[in-house]
């Protein structure tokens, strides 16, 4: 399954790229396998995600350690979105 994740991060997108991929040994351990992610033109504040999961239970959304890193990232948990894409 494809899921698009959107959302706005609060202390900068390089604070969030250093965050994001620093945590690349967990995805891989849960078998999430990043296809994108960037955030808009002009517009660093909003960032997208594209990654490949077995289901979008496996996004970890209330997992302790994933909350943990998303704060610390800077995402705003009020802001984040999720798409599952069908296909």
């Amino acid at each position: 399954m494809k899921v698009i994740s959107k959302f706005k991060v609060t202390k900068g997108y390089g604070v969030w790229k250093k965050e994001f991929e620093s945590n690349e040994a967990t995805r891989l351990k849960n078998h999430v396998r990043v296809l994108a992610y960037g955030h808009e033109n002009g517009n660093e504040s909003n960032v997208y995600t594209v990654v490949e999961m077995n289901s979008i239970e496996e996004k970890r959304l209330k997992d302790p350690g994933m909350i943990k890193f998303r704060e610390k990232a800077g995402v705003d948990p009020t802001s984040l979105e999720i798409i599952a894409l069908i296909e």
